[in-house]
């Protein structure tokens, strides 16, 4: 565990947003918990930054929630992933705490990956953009996990390529952008087009929406692999989650380079 991580536990601690046995458990965790349907990996925050994410499809509510709690117990947060609102009923009344997001498809027991959010975290920032309202499911999906990983969204919506005037409007948002996930069917040429105004990361969300010949998503993938613009990488379809996951952890991870740059090695601000 870095420096950072243990200064997120103290805040956590000292703020009364974690118990003083799960600070204990964090501080103390074995690398796995042995569940009776799962080895759930509780080294992974201090590995990748951040904690295991649960994937609620074909998961019992009896599971789900034995892996949500062995996660809040070594107070680290809970993100369920494709959880639908059969599943999600039940966990509720058993976390009245939790979150869930019918459109994305996700609960959320704990704000962020760490159950706190340090305040450097938060100035690392995201911006999740659609190309249309149907793949909203998608780019729902992207930014809760960029927020959940700690950081700063934006979300900008419905700015598809056939009215190009409504991405040059949010040109101020995006400049700000530490990452951008583009989410678009059809074509996917959004990608592309965002790429080629910014100087950050693109990480392009294909989507299964589109006529026959889209081919489930499969043509949109295609374009966005074949992307003439330099900046723009791809993740599979439909994979908001994981190009979420990879846009908060790039951010965070330039918030982190911000913050260790304005201070010096007393904790004090540098000049």
């Amino acid at each position: 565990m870095d420096k950072h991580q243990s200064e997120s536990l103290a805040r956590g601690l000292l703020a009364g947003k974690i118990s003083i046995e799960q600070f204990v458990n964090r501080i103390t965790a074995a690398p796995t918990a042995r569940l009776q349907e799962a080895n759930l990996d509780l080294d992974r925050i201090d590995r990748c930054g951040a904690a295991e994410v649960i994937f609620g499809e074909g998961k019992s509510i009896e599971s789900l929630q034995s892996l949500a709690t062995a996660l809040q117990d070594h107070g680290q947060g809970v993100l369920i992933t494709r959880i639908s609102s059969a599943q999600a009923g039940p966990l509720i009344k058993l976390f009245p705490e939790a979150d869930y997001d019918p459109v994305a498809r996700t609960l959320c027991i704990d704000s962020t990956s760490e159950g706190s959010v340090p305040a450097w975290s938060l100035l690392g920032r995201v911006c999740v953009v659609s190309a249309g309202t149907t793949d909203l499911p998608v780019a729902e999906e992207a930014r809760v996990t960029a927020s959940w990983i700690g950081v700063s969204v934006d979300a900008i919506y419905d700015v598809g390529v056939a009215g190009p005037h409504r991405l040059l409007e949010q040109m101020d948002t995006l400049r700000n952008a530490d990452a951008v996930v583009v989410v678009a069917g059809m074509e996917a040429a959004l990608a592309s087009v965002v790429g080629g105004h910014l100087a950050c990361p693109i990480i392009a969300v294909p989507t299964s929406v589109g006529y026959g010949a889209n081919f489930g998503g499969v043509a949109a993938l295609l374009s966005v692999l074949n992307s003439c613009a330099a900046n723009v990488s791809a993740v599979n379809i439909d994979a908001g989650f994981k190009g979420g996951y990879i846009a908060g952890l790039i951010a965070k991870q330039l918030a982190l380079l911000r913050h260790e740059q304005s201070t010096d090695c007393d904790g004090n601000t540098s000049r």
